[in-house]
């Protein structure tokens, strides 16, 4: 239940909020519920997970591009995601997650996720992902290009996120 009351949160907030661009960077407040923790007491590792769900969603629906995608028939899939952890999160604190594009090759979408509190950066998060159209599959990437106005400049992949994309690739049999 507390995952359905914080993506009604962030979705009435979103409509609520200020527009931004899909390149700027979202911010989405949460804190740390009794139902986050793990054993030990702090935040359980899946629950990141589950809250960078609602950090990309926030940035789909405060840029528009998340009505865009349903009026089309795309929906967002993950593809990867890699998660570095330097510091817990417990019970009652508040925290940020920060959301951007950090980059768009020819197949993937490529985001940045930070959980952080003030200035102290308490995990990162690369995931990679892709645009699916029911029942056609996979967006092509100039379709994509297209329908956003063209990709910036800025938004190159670095050459070590290219190298875990190909060594992190499903093997088909």
């Amino acid at each position: 239940m507390n995952l359905w009351l914080r993506l009604l949160r962030v979705r009435l907030a979103a409509h609520r909020g200020e527009r931004i661009g899909l390149w700027d960077t979202v911010v989405t407040r949460f804190r740390v519920a009794l139902t986050d923790l793990d054993t030990v007491g702090h935040m359980n590792n899946g629950r990141y997970l589950t809250l960078l769900d609602l950090g990309r969603l926030d940035l789909m629906v405060q840029s528009g591009f998340w009505r865009r995608c349903r009026v089309r028939g795309w929906f967002p899939v993950v593809a990867g995601q890699t998660i570095t952890y330097w510091k817990d999160l417990t019970i009652g604190q508040s925290f940020d997650v920060h959301t951007r594009v950090a980059g768009v090759d020819e197949r993937w979408v490529y985001l940045e996720q930070t959980f952080r509190r003030g200035d102290v950066e308490h995990a990162r998060a690369l995931i990679r992902a892709c645009f699916v159209e029911r029942g056609r599959g996979r967006v092509p990437a100039a379709d994509l290009e297209a329908e956003l106005g063209g990709f910036p400049d800025h938004l190159g992949v670095p050459d070590w996120v290219r190298s875990w994309t190909t060594h992190s690739a499903a093997k088909v049999a």
